[in-house]
């Protein structure tokens, strides 16, 4: 029954942190500042309370331990049932101004994650001196709590994405959890009734060679410190890797974030049955470690020698991936979502979770002091986790790249080997690991080939460039033109003249005078170029996350005949602004005439912040007078968002089928002969060229308004805590 309870634990703490993450993001932005700002506050909150709750732990009996663990669980309830209006309604609607300074951005987080993530770190500690009540055993209780705990996080992962946000929204999958909480403190309380009032210490024989608590306390801390260090390190270079190979959907980080956890829980589980018998504890720690690093460098070398014609490099030399939940092959989903993240990480995150029941048998020689080193220890491991994060999401990412921060945490594992060296002289095996490990920083590939073996291309015919924002790249498309790639997904092709160009141009020209334009999103700079063919506009501000974009398209002008390309990038009415568009239009004070979002997948991950109710309404506060907000219309759902969020519509044909839809506040006019002779006016076909000016009359002839009628029959809007669109979610009639 407490293995249950603490496996929903679990699985309620990710359900919290994914939408927690989510909603707070809107108002900081999803860039990777803003992310690790959310995710350092997360961790320092769950630290702080390992320790608060381990301190606190060795004050009081089992009994008094369990009422303890149930009153966490129920608080933890208690807040989460309040979260989405205090982060959303609160937060985000009524205060974000709070978020227009970073540094401002990173305490409101902080303090807004505090309580419940301190709850959260206490109960583990709780409910190790609530249930051990041997030292000799210690390793094997405490290593089965932590890992039922882990399969549940895992669990609540993959539900999260795929079952509770797809049908219920972000605020239905957090009342899931709380549900959850609520449901184990309840049943944790009526467990604690059931315990008697004084501690029964059950005696063991002592394991066999090395006592517990014979090495320093505070060696372990540092041990576990530097563990939770390189486990953060690689969970972001994991999925830094895994976010390009697989081509990325709004379901992919909850399903590969899945497969961590269950590595690291079965681990754990694994470990825990062995443990208590082991002789020499510091010896298969700083083994595992050694492993851990020596198998993530493995599975790198062995996908960039992959031959060319293997089916996962045919894979990542497409324009577009599978699109999970709708019509993936089962197929390729295996080899996507199963295949590659275990051949990438299955074996070191099996290891990560097999040393803390290993460290636990090291430490615990007296069971009223269980959870308070549980506490400390985690405290420390949390510690390293978010100096890993910051320092690698942050400055290593960016310095370094996924490659050379990967071979420099190899590099750091011979650190591991020469303590090992140290305890156990005479000992081979950690001799032949610090060989291993030099070897392997030796072999591992550099960025170019990296990202050009993901990207299925050729690095030494292509522009390809990581920071951390993410990875940009500029690969051949044909004999004469290139695709620009965003995180492995192609974004745009060029020369310019596909339907981003139509997308951009439609729009300046229905509005009489377009002085001021903003484009969310950059790509090729097609859309941007297109946006800028009248002589009236005076600036053109580009919003793009990805920071190597527009290096990457001055390198490609640099070196190849693309005259459109050279002319957008010396405009010097364009300026670019690299940061979250959303977030800089909410909390800047410049109004537009016009405001377009380039158009993007309607289920790539975080979409749903651009093609929600509450975004459209965000622009239409940017407006100046007579100004016009424009979108891409990929689905019926995004016609009935925005048909809900502007009370004035007019759809064109942009191509291909693909629909432009043009808004305001204001009543359009339909004037046909004015559109045609701004397309067909010199400076425009000056800058477009004839033919796109041709085309431009032909499909503006098409324009019409939205009927509202026609829009409510639709179905339901996405909405900023349910994006049905980037989840997939059923229509009802589909349903039935």
């Amino acid at each position: 029954m407490i293995a249950l309870l603490f496996f929903l634990s679990g699985a309620a703490a990710l359900v919290y942190q994914t939408a927690w993450q989510r909603i707070l993001a809107l108002g900081s932005g999803v860039g990777i500042y803003s992310v690790a700002m959310i995710v350092g506050a997360f961790m320092a909150g769950l630290g702080l309370g390992s320790h608060r709750g381990g301190v606190r732990s060795a004050e009081i009996g089992p009994r008094r331990a369990m009422q303890v663990f149930g009153l966490v669980e129920g608080l933890i309830g208690l807040w989460g049932s309040m979260s989405p209006f205090l982060y959303y309604d609160v937060l985000y609607t009524r205060a974000s101004w709070l978020y227009a300074a970073p540094f401002r951005a990173g305490v409101v987080h902080f303090v807004a994650l505090l309580p419940p993530t301190m709850l959260m770190g206490m109960s583990l500690p709780f409910l190790v001196r609530a249930t051990v009540r041997d030292a000799a055993t210690a390793s094997r209780t405490v290593g089965r709590l932590y890992g039922v705990n882990v399969l549940g996080a895992a669990f609540g992962a993959l539900a999260t994405p795929w079952l509770l946000i797809r049908f219920a929204g972000i605020d239905g999958a957090v009342f899931t959890a709380v549900t959850a909480n609520l449901l184990v403190g309840i049943v944790a309380l009526r467990l604690a009734r059931r315990m008697p009032e004084d501690e029964a210490i059950a005696a063991s024989a002592a394991p066999p060679g090395e006592a517990a608590g014979a090495r320093p306390f505070g060696l372990w801390l540092g041990l576990y410190a530097a563990s939770g260090f390189v486990a953060l390190a690689l969970e972001i270079l994991w999925f830094r890797i895994v976010d390009v190979g697989v081509k990325s959907s709004a379901f992919t980080f909850g399903t590969v974030l899945a497969l961590y956890l269950l590595g690291c829980g079965a681990g754990a589980l694994v470990g825990a049955r062995f443990a208590p018998r082991l002789a020499q504890p510091l010896r298969a720690f700083l083994t595992c470690q050694c492993l851990v690093l020596l198998a993530s460098a493995a599975a790198v070398i062995g996908f960039v020698h992959l031959p060319a014609g293997s089916w996962f490099v045919g894979y990542w030399s497409r324009y577009e991936g599978v699109t999970l939940g709708r019509d993936a092959a089962p197929g390729d989903i295996l080899r996507l979502y199963l295949l590659f993240p275990a051949l990438l990480y299955a074996v070191p995150t099996f290891f990560m979770g097999l040393v803390f029941p290993i460290l636990q048998r090291a430490v615990h020689d007296d069971v009223r002091t269980s959870g308070r080193k549980v506490g400390l220890l985690q405290a420390a491991n949390i510690a390293g986790c978010v100096a890993g994060s910051l320092l690698v999401g942050l400055l290593a990412l960016t310095h370094l790249g996924t490659a050379g921060t990967l071979r420099l945490l190899v590099v750091g594992g011979l650190g591991f080997a020469l303590v090992g060296l140290r305890a156990y002289s005479r000992d081979l095996r950690f001799a032949l690991l610090a060989a291993a490990l030099a070897a392997a920083a030796a072999a591992l590939p550099g960025q170019e080939r990296l990202w050009g073996q993901l990207h299925g291309a050729d690095p030494a015919s292509s522009f390809l460039a990581e920071d951390a924002s993410g990875v940009a790249a500029i690969t051949p498309e044909t004999p004469v033109g290139f695709r620009v790639s965003v995180n492995g997904k192609g974004n745009s092709t060029l020369p310019f003249g596909s339907t981003h160009t139509y997308l951009g141009a439609i729009p300046a020209l229905i509005h009489p005078a377009p002085t001021d334009v903003a484009i969310v999103g950059l790509g090729s700079g097609d859309t941007a170029w297109a946006a800028a063919c009248r002589p009236e506009t005076r600036t053109v501000t580009v919003f793009e996350l990805n920071r190597p974009q527009p290096d990457l398209l001055r390198r490609l002008a640099a070196r190849a005949a693309l005259p459109d390309l050279t002319r957008l990038l010396s405009d010097p009415r364009v300026r670019y602004v690299l940061d979250d568009g959303r977030s800089s239009l909410e909390h800047g004070a410049e109004r537009y005439d016009m405001i377009e979002a380039d158009a993007l997948r309607p289920h790539s991950a975080g979409s749903g912040n651009l093609y929600s109710v509450e975004f459209f309404r965000a622009c239409a506060r940017r407006l100046k007078a007579g100004g016009i907000v424009c979108t891409w219309a990929p689905t019926p759902r995004v016609r009935a968002t925005f048909g809900a969020a502007l009370p004035h519509v007019i759809q064109a044909d942009a191509g291909g089928g693909e629909i432009v839809l043009v808004g305001s506040l204001e009543p359009l006019a339909i004037d046909r002969g004015a559109w045609r002779a701004r397309a067909e006016s010199a400076p425009v076909r000056a800058w477009l060229g004839p033919t796109i000016s041709n085309t431009l009359v032909s499909l503006l002839r098409g324009t019409h308004r939205l009927d509202p009628a026609s829009v409510a029959g639709l179905g339901a809007p996405n909405a900023d805590l349910f994006p049905r669109d980037e989840f997939l979610t059923p229509d009802p009639a589909e349903r039935r």
